[in-house]
Formats: C-alpha cells, structure tokens, sequence
C-alpha cells in the first residue's frame, strides 16, 4: 500500500514541474523565470528523493544532493547575471 502512495507523490511532483515548466517558458521577466528554474530544480530533487525511498536506494539519495548542491550555485550565478555582475 505505501508503494502506491509513494508513486502517486511522485506522479503529483511530475505534475507540478510539468505546470512549473509553463512559467518558466512564458515568464514575463528574467526574474520569474529564474525562480521558476529554481522550483523545478527542487521539485527534481524532491521527486529523486520519493523515487530513493520507493526503489530502496541509497545512491540516488547521494545523487540528489549533488544536484541539489550544483542547483543552488547555478541559481547564485543566474542571480549575479540578473544583478549585473558577472
């Protein structure tokens, strides 16, 4: 039974990122793409994490934190860019 809850979370995550991905796409400003990208990079790894505890592994979760760590700096450098400063 808790297999069927774990992957209707994630077919609910999916859902999520694929009504994300419409903002990222015809966001009026840089800025609102940019936290768009940000929300999808989070419902990836959210969505990562639910599948690690379905399929019991372990290096999916080590996965997930790597992306999750190359997502933040990637936000920080769209940031700089948004600011002026790269």
């Amino acid at each position: 039974m808790t297999i069927y809850i774990f992957l209707f979370a994630a077919a609910l995550v999916g859902l999520l990122a694929v009504a994300v991905l419409g903002r990222l796409v015809a966001g009026p400003t840089i800025a609102d793409r940019a936290v768009a990208l940000d929300t999808m990079n989070t419902l990836v790894v959210g969505l990562m994490m639910i599948l690690a505890a379905v399929y019991d592994s372990v290096v999916m979760v080590d996965i997930a934190i790597v992306y999750a760590g190359l997502s933040f700096v990637g936000t920080m450098f769209i940031a700089r860019f948004i600011e002026g400063e790269v």
